[in-house]
């Protein structure tokens, strides 16, 4: 009985995993769902999350710095052999003694430096927050590239295939035409050469094919083996697309860019760098208070109070106030607050290279969109052209007007010009997506 429930466990298992690895296999990954899984599983995502977690720990412990801290003390000690009661009486003695007490500190005043360093946890969680939205910018763009990359090299390879399918079909109807006596037999082997040249084709684009798919199974870092994406229709581009003017995407990019807000809150950050160290100069005032008692046996009194009583009877207080004046710190303070004015300066100079950096990258990208544009446009036109003097080649060519060398040149021009129609297409899309990103419009609609 027991081994046929083994065998059915072991059935119903492998019934479950054959179907999760089936699953696993057949999933087309959409561009959505693609960026999705990068930005939730990425290594550097997951690291910024965790250092934004480190920050908010940073927040709280400087918090706490505005409270006082609290500690409690025990002793407990005994002392054996010769001591010297009186000048020259020494007698065996044997003591046990025991103390008792609680301290509490507070910080009154340090140069205002509590609240600055809190001030400071504040702003480095908020440009950590920053940080980690610009590195998910990038890697939504960096997966959208990739993901277009695949489309752009599936039609490839559609359009290679349907060479080879033209290819055998050319072939076929040589044969007749040879076999009929229309056209010489060297026609059938160049028909063979330019199918043969045509396979050869078709195998580099599988080829760049499964390159493009590995390159994006890494950039997601899954399995490779049955990854594969769904083929969405990327429409074909139009001048409603353009943008007209490249300044309100710069002006969005200067005001809502994260490179440019980790820029400016390094500033902020560089002005409080400056008033902490100028804490130094100031003094620092601290109040403590101590409760305690002690308690304490020996062997030679024998009326001694119990050790409760004792304990009551001993209690004391303790306050203390304490005031720092610095005076001279080795030109230290001095060095400190000249370091910080100096990153303010340079942090300034960050900012202004930051805007300079997106200025240019936007204006770059605006160009090669409008540029790319204009290409695509130019393949349109050029595709169509071939298709017609492809066709009119066709025509001679079956009427024996033209021969096999002409007719195949002609067809490389056409089939360039798809290619190159290909190319430009998906140049242009994922341009715009450049631009759409600098303005911060979604990448996968």
């Amino acid at each position: 009985m027991m081994k046929i429930n083994k065998n059915i466990f072991t059935t119903v298992v492998l019934t479950i995993f054959i179907g999760v690895s089936s699953f696993a296999q057949d999933k087309l990954w959409t561009l959505e769902e693609c960026v999705n899984y990068a930005l939730e599983n990425n290594i550097t995502v997951r690291k910024g999350t965790n250092v934004l977690l480190s920050n908010e720990q940073d927040v709280i412990e400087t918090k706490g710095n505005f409270l006082p801290t609290v500690s409690a003390n025990a002793s407990q000690s005994l002392n054996l052999g010769n001591q010297e009661i009186f000048q020259g009486q020494f007698v065996d003695r044997t003591s046990h003694s025991t103390n008792l007490g609680i301290n509490i500190n507070q910080t009154i005043f340090n140069g205002f430096r509590n609240t600055n360093l809190y001030k400071q946890a504040q702003l480095n969680l908020e440009l950590n927050q920053m940080e980690l939205d610009r590195i998910r910018d990038d890697i939504s763009l960096n997966v959208v590239n990739a993901y277009l990359n695949v489309l752009f090299n599936k039609e490839n390879l559609e359009i290679a295939k349907a060479q080879v399918a033209f290819s055998k079909e050319q072939l076929e109807q040589v044969n007749k035409l040879v076999d009929a006596g229309v056209q010489a037999k060297a026609n059938t082997y160049d028909a063979i050469a330019t199918l043969s040249k045509d396979e050869q084709n078709l195998t580099i684009a599988e080829n760049n094919y499964d390159l493009a798919l590995l390159s994006l199974s890494q950039l997601l870092q899954l399995p490779y083996e049955g990854f594969q994406v769904a083929i969405e229709e990327v429409e074909s581009p139009s001048a409603a697309l353009m943008y007209n003017d490249v300044k309100p995407i710069l002006e969005y990019a200067y005001e809502n860019r994260p490179e440019v807000k980790v820029a400016e809150k390094n500033i902020e950050g560089s002005l409080l760098s400056t008033e902490l160290a100028k804490s130094g100069f100031l003094p620092r005032v601290s109040f403590g208070y101590g409760f305690g008692s002690n308690v304490f046996f020996s062997n030679l009194t024998q009326d001694e109070e119990t050790f409760f009583n004792q304990l009551n009877d001993q209690k004391s207080h303790n306050f203390q106030l304490s005031v720092a004046v610095p005076i001279f710190s080795g030109y230290d303070n001095k060095t400190n607050v000249a370091k910080t004015k100096i990153q303010q300066e340079n942090s300034l100079l960050d900012l202004e290279q930051t805007k300079l950096n997106l200025e240019s990258n936007i204006q770059r990208a605006f160009t090669d969109a409008k540029a790319a544009f204009k290409t695509y446009e130019a393949s349109k036109k050029s595709l169509e052209a071939q298709e017609m003097s492809f066709q009119n080649a066709q025509e001679r060519y079956n009427l024996g007007a033209l021969n096999a060398f002409d007719l195949e040149q002609t067809r490389i021009q056409l089939v360039n010009a798809q290619s190159n129609l290909t190319n430009s297409k998906y140049d242009f899309v994922f341009k715009t997506k450049v631009l759409d990103f600098y303005l911060g419009k979604s990448l996968v609609d």
